[in-house]
């Protein structure tokens, strides 16, 4: 944990955010806060003792909160004695980014890229329809992670997900002239944005589980079914409407991935193709990073079982797109 010293006795103080939090009873039955604590660099379990709660001084799974305490041996562990702690405040100046997984880029920056490629269209329809959707989900959509786990389960990870299949989108048009940009494009931004609707997120960006609603339907078949109430309510076409439900619907690519239908055209399959592309090679880099040079990962479930080999060559030649 990036705690720095502060004062004397060993005293340590920082920002985390709270993994986990239970209410306990010590033998004589005085309350107390069991806790695994955690940031960027690990995570640590803690405890508050004497815990006499209050409205101001409840905390739950996922707060974000600034802690003083010292460092404690405990069954030849480390354990951090709490001795302050209060929730993170706006005058703290600090960034939540720095201490929970995050996308490489803020929300903001990131939706402003993407809301840059959608002011380019020329279909007035998909142009109003995306810009619709993404204000009806502002708020949530600049740090909603893109899963509970597996790929891009990170704050702001839905819209780097997004923002990288644009990426590439724009690069395959570049190639094959005859795809339409702009229905391509329209599918990328809006093919996971139901995850909003899909998976419980706390405003750290962390998910939990999720909705009822997500395991019922899934966010295929919830997204399609936004898109049409949405559309609808601002007069697109039937005709529009069901080219960008079709590319919701399908861009998982088979049913034994949850798609409703097969790609039927080229900018569906394409969103299909493209959206696998991103996501593997994600969760292949994620795993690669986790070992040393010369080393093979533990057996990857969501890529085949396979043990990835990190060869340890550097990635020359490399375009830095999503550090510009």
């Amino acid at each position: 944990m990036n705690f720095a010293p502060v004062g004397g006795a060993g005293a340590h103080e920082g920002y985390c955010l709270i993994k986990t939090v239970e209410k306990k009873l010590t033998a004589k039955g005085v309350p107390y806060l069991d806790l695994v604590l955690a940031d960027n660099s690990g995570e640590i379990s803690a405890k508050l003792w004497d815990y006499k709660e209050s409205p101001t001084n409840q905390y739950s799974k996922f707060d974000f909160v600034k802690v003083r305490g010292t460092y404690v041996p405990f069954n030849d562990t480390v354990q951090f004695r709490i001795e302050r702690i209060r929730q993170v405040l706006p005058e703290d100046n600090v960034m939540i980014e720095d201490y929970v997984p995050s996308a490489c880029l803020t929300g903001d920056v990131m939706l402003a890229e993407i809301e840059k490629i959608v002011e380019s269209f020329k279909d007035d329809e998909l142009k109003k329809l995306v810009f619709a959707v993404i204000e009806e989900y502002r708020e949530k959509i600049l740090y909603w992670p893109a899963a509970k786990n597996l790929h891009h389960a990170v704050r702001s990870g839905l819209l780097m997900h997004t923002l990288s299949i644009l990426r590439l989108a724009e690069s395959v048009c570049r190639i094959y002239k005859f795809v339409n940009y702009d229905l391509l494009c329209s599918g990328a931004i809006l093919h996971d944005i139901a995850k909003i609707e899909e998976i419980e997120v706390s405003s750290t960006g962390i998910a939990s589980e999720y909705t009822a609603k997500g395991n019922l339907l899934g966010h295929l078949v919830m997204g399609a079914i936004n898109i049409d109430r949405t559309g609808r309510n601002i007069g697109i076409s039937d005709e529009t409407l069901t080219l960008v439900e079709h590319m919701l619907i399908s861009h998982h690519g088979t049913p034994e991935f949850g798609a409703a239908k097969l790609p039927m055209f080229i900018e569906a399959e394409l969103l299909s193709e493209l959206d696998l592309m991103d996501a593997r090679l994600y969760e292949m880099h994620q795993a690669v990073e986790a070992v040393e040079e010369g080393a093979f990962t533990p057996r990857q479930w969501a890529l085949e079982n396979r043990n990835l080999y990190n060869h340890g060559r550097a990635y020359s030649g490399a375009v830095e797109l999503m550090n510009e």
